[in-house]
This record gives structure tokens, C-alpha cells and sequence, in this order.
């Protein structure tokens, strides 16, 4: 998830808000597939205590308890395929299954908390088991995270987790979400190098921790014990998914929806056909993007595709292509062209397999303020800044009418082994 807030555009918002409309809405398409492993995915407003959210695609997730008698639907759980596992903000839980979901404990017998780091903030929250319902998938006994828990406050963040200065998104307010579902194309969300240390023995510093009540240290964990990918947990369909969205046009629209499918060439409705598979790198799970621009050839080998963000964040240094400011003259962190940029670049796959993709950018600022009552946008960009100065983020508009496929690692597919991503 690499993920922008409209915030910084609230002004521009205010002023707008009695303009209406206009423009496009949201294009046909086939009817949606149907089948238990199918979930519905809205982009909207988000939950009531978040604000100025847009293209955030949204699923709801029923949470229980293991053994699935205490439990929970929770709606408005964000879809991120460059993330993995489930988490959820601890305020949106009853009390009832809050006290119901037990404490995964550090090698140390005591408490393990997890600080997770995204591109624009980090959570911090224990890990707890859970079963998960999603559509008509199960998985069981899954390692989750709840994030805010008020048993360990900001306060006992660790410094190597709060230190790199990023804002913590402990509440749904700054999450924009009331729990976020990580499916992208690894099992768990560290790995090996949680387990083992790098070096050997030496825990990473920023993911797990043991937390006694005299404070929180880096601890090893075993990756099964790690945040899990919940797909992977399905007893059928857990190959990978199909993120399923209808186009949305120029202007934006309102709302738009589409499906989550459950695994890939499983069932008659997740057939991949002849989507261009591209195999991304087993480690980091990223592959290259090819972006030439006026002035600049650049081969960007740190790309993702990421229906957790909101945008398509690339590096853009030609002089169309500018960055919005604020009245303070701040930057926004999108993209606020003088008229819209008709754009192409290339992914490519770590076996060298191309495909072109053709793209627009519009002005952040005169989108959000012409349609102050649309979410969804399929020509919204940014910078992707100097730490992501590597990298092609496909955020949410790449989504818009594809059927975008992304496979497990170790999982087989009729087009081999996962990880990858196909559309």
C-alpha cells in the first residue's frame, strides 16, 4: 500500500462542495462473476470516521474467534495486493470478539507485536489468531494483527519502528480503512529473514517484537507464526486472486465496484486465459518498469502493482507533468498537469516478458474539486518521491476495467508457479 489522503486538498474541497458533478461515471462491463468464491469490492467514501478518501477499494470480512463462534462482519476492509496479510483497527471490534481473540506469544512467552510499515506510515498492534470469512472462503486459525490495541499504546513503540518518520495510522481516520486485507504474491508479510535474522540471529529491526510490560524488543519469529496471507489458508481457491473492477471514465465517478475472485484457473469464473503473465522477483516480489519521458529514459526495477494505493506514483521530472501544491504551497503528492497527459510505459518480468500499458494523468486539483462527490478516478497520479525514486507504483487507476491476477509464490497455476501478476 503506498497510499495518499486527500487531505491536503481539503480546501479545494470545501470550496467545490456545492459545484455537483458532471462528467462520466462509471462504464458497464459484463455482469459480475458469481460463486462462493466471490466477494463483492466497492470504491466509495470509505467508513464514516475517515475522511477525503479516494480509490480505495473496499471488501467486507466476517472475523471470528477460532472456531467461528464469536463473531464479526467488518465492512469497508481495504484490498491491497502489494501487501499481505489481515489486520484491523482494534476500535472497529466488539468487545465480545476483542477479548475472544487470543495473544500469540513471542519465544519469550511474552507478548508479540508486530510494527508494520507502509510507504506513508506505519501500525503497531499484537499479533492475535483468528478465522477469517471472506465471500464463501474460510481460512482458520490465521496470525492476524490489531492495530491500536490499547494494551500496547503509542507509547511502547519501539524506536527503530516510530524512528523513520513516518505518521503512525493507529485509528480508521488515518488508516482510511477499518482493517486492510494483504493478498498480494507471498504467504506471509516478512519471511525467511524474520524467522532466522540478518545477520543470523540479530532480529530485523521494525517488524516483530516481544513486549513484556518493561517494554518492547526485536525478537525472531517463526514465519508460521508471522501475519499471514489468508488466501493461502482457503482449503480450495488459494492459489491467488483476481482483482476485478468496471472502467471509470475521464471525470471520475461516484462510486464503482467490481469483485475480489478467490484463485486462479480453479474454477470456471478465475480462468486466467490469455492474460500476459509477468513473474515478478521471488524476494521482493517487484518487477521493472520501462518509463521514458521528455527529457529522461528511466528503468524503474522497483515497480509494483498496488490496488492499496491510491494513485500511479512514478518519477516524472519533464515540466508538464507538475506537482499539485497546497495554499501554503506544500506539495499534495499528486500530480496537477496544466492539461491531461496522455502517457505509455512497459512493464517488464524478471524472464523478460513486455507489456505495454498506455495511461492518463489529469490535475489532481481540478478532479477532486469539479466532482467533490466522486471516489473513484482512473487518471489520478503523483510523484513517487526520493524514496520510491526506483519504483513504478500501479495504484488503483491501473485496476479500472482489467482483471488484474496475481499468483502466490509456491502455488501452482496452469501458468506455472506463483509469484506473479497477470493481466
Amino acid at each position: 500500500m503506498r497510499n495518499r489522503t486527500a487531505c491536503a486538498i481539503c480546501a479545494v474541497l470545501a470550496l467545490a462542495s456545492a459545484c455537483g458533478g458532471g462528467g462520466s461515471s462509471s462504464g458497464g462491463g459484463p455482469p459480475p462473476p458469481t460463486g462462493q468464491n466471490v466477494a463483492p469490492i466497492i470504491v466509495d467514501s470509505g467508513p464514516a470516521a475517515a475522511v477525503n478518501i479516494v480509490n480505495t477499494a473496499y471488501v467486507t470480512v466476517t472475523l471470528c474467534a477460532p472456531g467461528g463462534t464469536t463473531c464479526q462482519t467488518i465492512d469497508h476492509v481495504s484490498v491491497d495486493t502489494a501487501s499481505f496479510g489481515f489486520r484491523v483497527i482494534a476500535s472497529v471490534l466488539n468487545s465480545s470478539l476483542a477479548q475472544a481473540l487470543p495473544q500469540t506469544q513471542a519465544s519469550s512467552g511474552q507478548p508479540l507485536v508486530e510494527c508494520t510499515q507502509f510507504a506513508d506510515g506505519y501500525v503497531w498492534g499484537p499479533v492475535k489468531t483468528a478465522d477469517l470469512k471472506i465471500g464463501g472462503e474460510e481460512a482458520a486459525s490465521v496470525p492476524i494483527q490489531v492495530i491500536g490495541d490499547s494494551a500496547f499504546p503509542t507509547s511502547t513503540v519501539p524506536t527503530d519502528c516510530s524512528s523513520l518518520g513516518k505518521t503512525n495510522e493507529n485509528t480508521v481516520a488515518a488508516f482510511g480503512a477499518n482493517g486492510i486485507l494483504g493478498i498480494g504474491v507471498f504467504r506471509e508479510d516478512c519471511g525467511p529473514g524474520c524467522a532466522t535474522g540478518m545477520p543470523a540471529g540479530t532480529p530485523l529491526p521494525g517488524w516483530y517484537y516481544s513486549c513484556p510490560s518493561s517494554g518492547c524488543t526485536g525478537t525472531l519469529t517463526p514465519v508460521a507464526q508471522q501475519v499471514q496471507n489468508p488466501v493461502f489458508h482457503f482449503t480450495t481457491d488459494n492459489n491467488g486472486v483476481i482483482v476485478e473492477l468496471q472502467s471509470v471514465g475521464a471525470a471520475g465517478a461516484p462510486t464503482a465496484s467490481g469483485s475480489l475472485v478467490f484463485g486462479i484457473d480453479t474454477q470456471s469464473n478465475n480462468a486466467l486465459g490469455m492474460a500476459t503473465v509477468l513473474t515478478v522477483d521471488a524476494n521482493v516480489g517487484e518487477f521493472t518498469t520501462q518509463f521514458n519521458t521528455q527529457t529522461a529514459n528511466q528503468t524503474l526495477a522497483a515497480s509494483i502493482i498496488d490496488s492499496g494505493s491510491n494513485g500511479l506514483f512514478f518519477p516524472d521530472s519533464d515540466s508538464t507533468m507538475i506537482a499539485c501544491k497546497d495554499s501554503t504551497g506544500n506539495p499534495t503528492g499528486f500530480y496537477c498537469p496544466a492539461s491531461v497527459q496522455s502517457l505509455s510505459a512497459t512493464m517488464q518480468s524478471v524472464t523478460g516478458i513486455t507489456k505495454n500499458v498506455s495511461f492518463s494523468i489529469a490535475s489532481a486539483d481540478s478532479l477532486l474539486s469539479s466532482n467533490p462527490n466522486y471516489f473513484a478516478f482512473s487518471n489520478l497520479g503523483g510523484p513517487s518521491g526520493p524514496t520510491f525514486a526506483n519504483s513504478f507504483d500501479w495504484g488503483l487507476p491501473f485496476f479500472y476495467g482489467r482483471n488484474v491476477f496475481v499468483a502466490i509464490e509456491g502455488q501452482t497455476t496452469s501458468a506455472g508457479m506463483g509469484p506473479y501478476v497477470a493481466f
